[in-house]
């Protein structure tokens, strides 16, 4: 890693950091000012929200993301017509975006010391983490030629399946971290920090469009996986049991895709991954949990299995597409 992209990953580390420190500080002036439910009471219900939301919650919520969404949006689709080269200092849609996000973060925390609620009053839960599963499905697909899909093995795409997610990954990402950000409530619990502090890291990001850390290998790995870290401390913190899942499943997405992006030779591979065995082996085997082994896979099995559903929709989608275009192609032969 370069100095000054160790600089700037520092930086953005750093802020990210003093970010969820203000959160935290911040949250304890909500205690005792909402009627929070603070319950779950059922599969993907939401327990940070007010039991009787006032209007100006979902109107600010729904505003506040909306206009967070299209401002990035527009700075996306300004930047892409330029058709920058990729360099190393910030340019104007760099400081834009700075401006956006740190705006918004300003607006979102004002909202929920005024109002509480974000959109989670209104959609369920599983749209939020939805969003974040489908940024890592298209992450597996971006760097697919760089890395491989599994165990390094590189797989052909269609070139205009690769091209539409290259040009357009922004968009998703962007509106994936955006409503995100506007679904929580700025809590000061483990998980809303923890969550809060990955996604600045992924705002951050969005902050380096065009600029060369955006593509270094070792920050994008660094993304892509921390949610190990994020997905296990939040189902330690709501006790339900799920954490092996996090843990173990991310672990095993590092071993079977993500550290082949990175340049470890042969043996590292092979030591990351003998040491990933070991440690399934021994917790499930110590744990007297067999059974539950096949919570390793379930994360794996969901990224790549998307990936195959999106790949299968788009040949169907570019099917379609090609034979509506087949006609006008003949009669535009036979006006010739």
């Amino acid at each position: 890693m370069k100095s000054s992209s160790g600089k700037i990953f520092a930086t953005i580390t750093l802020t990210a950091a003093a970010l969820t420190a203000v959160i935290w500080l911040t949250a304890g002036n909500l205690a005792g000012r909402f009627d929070v439910v603070n319950e779950k009471y059922f599969t993907f219900f939401y327990p940070w929200q007010t039991r009787n939301p006032a209007t100006m919650a979902y109107v600010t919520a729904w505003v506040g993301y909306a206009i967070h969404n299209i401002l990035v949006w527009g700075i996306l689709i300004a930047s892409q017509r330029s058709k920058p080269s990729y360099e190393g200092g910030f340019r104007w849609y760099n400081w834009a975006m700075l401006t956006v996000n740190g705006l918004f973060y300003v607006l979102h925390l004002l909202q929920t010391q005024i109002w509480y609620d974000g959109l989670a009053i209104a959609v369920p839960e599983v749209t939020s983490q939805a969003s974040v599963i489908l940024m890592l499905v298209m992450i597996i697909i971006l760097e697919s030629p760089r890395r491989g899909l599994v165990f390094g093995k590189k797989v052909k795409f269609h070139k205009r399946f690769f091209q539409l997610v290259r040009t357009y990954h922004g968009y998703l990402f962007s509106w994936g971290i955006i409503y995100t950000f506007w679904y929580h409530p700025m809590e000061n619990t483990v998980s809303h920090l923890a969550g809060f502090f990955y996604m600045f890291l992924l705002l951050a990001q969005s902050v380096l469009i065009f600029n060369r850390a955006h593509r270094n290998k070792y920050w994008t790995f660094f993304l892509e996986a921390i949610v190990l870290v994020h997905g296990t401390l939040v189902a330690i913190y709501q006790g339900n049991g799920l954490w092996p899942m996090f843990a173990f499943g991310f672990g095993a997405m590092i071993v079977l895709t993500q550290m082949y992006g990175i340049g470890l030779n042969t043996w590292q591979r092979r030591a990351l991954a003998v040491t990933f065995l070991i440690g399934v082996s021994l917790f499930y085997g110590l744990s007297g949990n067999l059974q539950g082994l096949n919570e390793v896979i379930r994360i794996p099995a969901i990224e790549y299995l998307a990936v195959g559903a999106l790949y299968l929709l788009f040949l169907a989608g570019n099917g379609l597409y090609t034979l509506l275009q087949r006609p006008a192609a003949v009669q535009a032969e036979k006006t010739v």
